[in-house]
């Protein structure tokens, strides 16, 4: 029974020490005046309150334009053969893309079976006369017309941002552009106006660059103008450096293309050496060579060669090209 006394007093004097030490301490010590004090000091002015929320909604805003364009730059990995069209600078119809490879691949299935290739030789240079050959050439013209894109888009920016300090708008500074720059900028450029021309916004009609041009230097053209509409600053600033950007992109472009020249000698030389062994092996005796196509295990033995070093070249591809 004492235990149990003893045991309620320890627990009632220890509970009043803990609401004394929480409720009365703080007023005998003066800590309740120093927090009082300090968040008198720190209270922010409504004016810097009103510039905090400005700058915090105006991040917000750019981050939100650029989570928006990212998500839509990751959407297109899949390009239709339309735009790929468009992107190569061809005005055909995918019905007549596919038209032309049909009569490509028809014609070169004839020309090897009136030679003698076998059914298996002209099933493959079908295959690659209709599906290789036709997006090949598609996809080095998309290549050329970039790099011709990108040579003159610096420039192009230039002139906008000395546009912008001389006074003229924005959309006067592209028109200039669009007048004075060679192709395939020009066209583009009138793309940007007349999308804008039938009522979609200027930041909006900027960012669809990307779509006709899916390089970076376009996608960032596109959203510094997107940014710059919708949450404001110093547009002439901005484009500056963009600017400064993209001719510091192409130095690195063509200090990378220098630096790799050597392997791409390397590898012209490995990839062309088994064509030119085989036709100067036909010249010297054709009858040797010519059972590689007349054969049946010989074009086996040719189509399986065709693969390997398709994929052989394939590989050396994918590891002397520099993406950065």
């Amino acid at each position: 029974m004492n235990l149990q006394a003893l045991a309620l007093a320890f627990l009632a004097a220890t509970a009043i020490g803990g609401l004394a030490w929480v409720f009365i301490y703080p007023l005998l010590s003066g800590e309740r005046k120093a927090e009082l004090r300090r968040a008198s000091v720190a209270k922010p002015e409504p004016a810097a309150r009103q510039a905090d929320k400005s700058q915090r909604s105006r991040r917000e805003q750019v981050e939100g334009s650029l989570k928006e364009l990212e998500a839509r730059s990751r959407d297109k990995k899949k390009v239709p053969l339309t735009s790929r069209l468009t992107q190569a600078g061809l005005d055909w119809s995918p019905r007549k893309f596919m038209i032309l490879s049909g009569v490509l691949a028809a014609a070169c299935f004839a020309i090897t079976m009136l030679a003698g290739g076998g059914l298996i030789g002209a099933a493959g240079l079908t295959f690659a006369a209709g599906l290789g050959l036709p997006r090949w050439a598609l996809n080095f013209l998309k290549k050329r017309r970039e790099k011709k894109f990108l040579k003159a888009l610096p420039d192009a920016v230039d002139v906008i941002v000395r546009g912008i300090k001389a006074g003229l708008p924005l959309f006067e500074s592209i028109k200039v552009v669009a007048t004075d720059a060679p192709e395939p900028l020009k066209s583009e450029f009138l793309a940007i106006i007349e999308t804008q021309a039938i009522g979609m916004p200027l930041g909006d009609a900027c960012a669809r660059l990307f779509d006709r041009m899916p390089v970076p230097e376009a996608n960032f053209f596109g959203i510094v103008i997107s940014i710059q509409q919708k949450s404001g600053g110093n547009l002439s600033e901005a484009l500056g450096n963009l600017s400064k950007v993209l001719r510091d992109r192409k130095k690195m472009a063509e200090k990378i293309q220098a630096m790799s020249m050597e392997a791409k000698a390397s590898a012209g030389i490995i990839g062309s050496l088994p064509p030119i062994v085989m036709l100067l092996v036909y010249l010297s005796t054709p009858d040797y060579i010519s059972l590689l196509w007349t054969h049946p295990t010989g074009q086996v033995m040719l189509v399986g060669c065709v693969i390997w070093m398709s994929m052989g070249i394939f590989v050396m591809k994918r590891m002397i090209n520099f993406d950065f």
